[in-house]
């Protein structure tokens, strides 16, 4: 993967349907060079993914959502938009079979609930090529 400047600033959808942790995601990874699309179930989601696909850099999916499943939205991205979007999975069930269908579905990383906002940052950074890996 190359490198990218940081003036870039990587678009990143984040689907959750607790809306304190897509708040906490947005602020952690708006801390640096990315500008965070929230949706607050799967259908929206997959809805902005159909959208705008082609304009985002990177998605985190919650496994678990009203209307469609973070694996189901990500199927669908997979199958029917881009193949080459990194993709994290966040959970509050962390169970190994979970794990194996996310990066069995595409996912590049399997993130369990809770989870370090500092860590998560240095995730989307390391997916997305963003140098530096750490925001302040």
């Amino acid at each position: 993967m190359a490198t990218v400047t940081p003036e870039r600033s990587r678009r990143v959808l984040v689907a959750d349907d607790e809306p304190h942790i897509g708040r906490i995601i947005k602020m952690k990874l708006e801390g640096g060079p990315f500008d965070v699309t929230l949706a607050f179930d799967g259908r929206e989601a997959a809805d902005a993914l159909a959208a705008e696909g082609a304009h985002f850099d990177l998605v985190v999916l919650d496994l678990m959502m009203p209307e469609m499943s973070g694996l189901d939205v990500l199927r669908n991205l997979r199958r029917e938009l881009r193949s080459d979007i990194p993709a994290i999975i966040l959970t509050a069930a962390g169970q190994d079979e979970q794990e194996r269908a996310a990066l069995d579905s595409g996912a590049n990383a399997f993130v369990t609930k809770p989870f370090s906002p500092k860590k998560l940052y240095a995730l989307a950074a390391r997916l997305t090529g963003v140098e530096g890996g750490e925001s302040e």
